[in-house]
């Protein structure tokens, strides 16, 4: 685009002015548009008249609210039909007292519904007048551009770009109904998964309150706080990586069931296939809090059987006492729960780190598949594992009949189906039919209809 090209702004708040600084410092001609231009003295930017300020400008920001649209721009068409001929509007506009519903037309569309030869862009609406003078905001800088005139949206893309920001196409006018609710919506993708989270880490807690706390009396109140959480964080966390990896197990019960991929799953199967990404790093989350808690009361105190007994000696030399204390070392259940504790936590670690884009970007398909799959089973397994270790002595201790509802056994019985689904579609008999479903096969031969001899 012409640097010197002149770009209008109407509006005069905070957005219209923060528009102005940074077309400015990019090196574009202002010109400003309020109802009020008389009013507007002291500023370093030219305001006139709205009707002026669309003559001149061959683009114009919309920085007010909509329901100042039809005084403040569609009532000119009136007087002068041409005004807003072949002119870009960008709408910067968003919902503000509720969400649209599908069939609900957004702000931008009603606004090329009401100028319609104007060419009206959906854009700038999810940047903040602070991102926009600002250079170290800490907010996204991307601009989505949604329109029905593609020319208009390419100098839209363009202009965002000379602005120092990243633009991006996101389709028709359409799309400005995702666009505007958006920025209404509070973590949309993660509120299920926090639920979800905070409910098994309730169930846990509860259960290991009774068994701890209140049937055993094995663990005081003073150990509440660290000893019972962390124990809470163990079992949760082993609970939400069976519940990453489930639904893919359910997923292929499904399509062998149908014997199609044309089939769509069940809309809770869905949406919990589309949440894998959000309960993984709350998976990693609680893990991680686990492994600083348990650096945290590493100590014979806490994990008796993790060390040997102190053994003190006393021998007398001279007449004289002598205390001998041998420190004691870890057991090898100890260190094999660590050792497979950290393997948990690596593996976990490398899953939490290629799920971020920036990282994932830089793996093809079948590397990020390889490592978010197969690691995410070895990291399964490991959990397994590390649990098992530490609760083995406690399950020969007890007994079986008790070991069924000990709180180490409790916690496999979900991750252990979820591994054993996975081992199972493995299987020749079942992963080749599967091959077949995703290739676009049906294994399903319809049913002939019967002959009449």
């Amino acid at each position: 685009m012409h640097r010197n090209q002149c770009i209008g702004i109407v509006g005069c708040g905070n957005m219209g002015f923060a528009l102005a600084d940074r077309l400015f410092l990019c090196g574009f001609t202002v010109v400003m548009g309020s109802r009020y231009p008389d009013k507007r003295n002291g500023t370093q930017y030219e305001i006139v008249s709205i009707v002026e300020c669309i003559r001149r400008s061959p683009i114009i920001f919309i920085a007010i609210h909509p329901e100042h649209y039809i005084d403040s721009l569609v009532s000119h068409i009136e007087h002068e039909p041409l005004l807003f001929n072949e002119k870009i509007l960008i709408d910067l506009s968003n919902q503000t007292c509720k969400k649209l519903n599908l069939n609900d037309s957004s702000n931008a569309e009603q606004l090329q519904t009401a100028i319609p030869n104007a060419f009206v862009v959906k854009a700038f609406n999810n940047i903040s007048s602070f991102a926009m003078e600002s250079t170290t905001a800490g907010e996204s800088r991307n601009i989505f551009v949604a329109s029905d005139h593609s020319t208009a949206k390419d100098k839209i893309i363009t202009l965002a770009r000379e602005m120092n920001f990243g633009s991006f196409d996101v389709g028709s006018l359409r799309a400005a109904r995702h666009l505007e609710n958006d920025t209404q919506s509070l973590f949309p993708e993660w509120q299920i998964p926090i639920i979800v989270t905070l409910v098994v880490l309730s169930i846990w807690l509860i259960y290991t309150l009774c068994m701890e706390y209140v049937s055993t009396h094995t663990t005081s109140w003073n150990q509440l706080f660290l000893n019972i959480a962390n124990k809470t964080l163990c079992t949760s966390a082993i609970t939400m990586l069976a519940i990453v990896y489930m639904p893919s197990n359910l997923a292929c019960i499904f399509q062998l069931a149908y014997g199609t991929r044309e089939l769509q799953f069940p809309i809770w199967l869905d949406r919990w296939l589309l949440r894998r990404k959000q309960f993984g790093i709350l998976t990693f989350a609680i893990a991680l809090s686990h492994s600083i808690m348990t650096l945290i009361l590493m100590t014979p105190a806490y994990y008796s059987t993790w060390f040997h007994h102190v053994e003190i000696i006393i021998s007398t030399i001279q007449n004289q006492t002598r205390f001998v204390v041998e420190s004691g070392l870890m057991t090898a259940k100890g260190e094999l729960a660590s050792l497979l504790g950290i393997l948990t936590q690596l593996c976990m670690t490398i899953l939490a780190v290629t799920s971020i884009p920036a990282v994932g970007n830089l793996l093809n398909w079948r590397e990020w598949r390889f490592i978010q799959s197969k690691l995410g089973i070895v990291t399964l397994l490991l959990a397994i594992g590390h649990v098992v270790a530490m609760a083995l002595p406690r399950w020969i201790a007890v007994g079986v009949a008790k070991a069924f509802y000990n709180l180490g056994l409790l916690c496999l019985y979900f991750p252990l189906l979820t591994l054993l689904l996975k081992f199972m579609f493995w299987l020749p008999c079942f992963s080749r039919r599967l091959h077949r479903i995703r290739r676009g096969e049906n294994t399903k031969k319809p049913i002939q209809p019967k002959q009449i001899a």
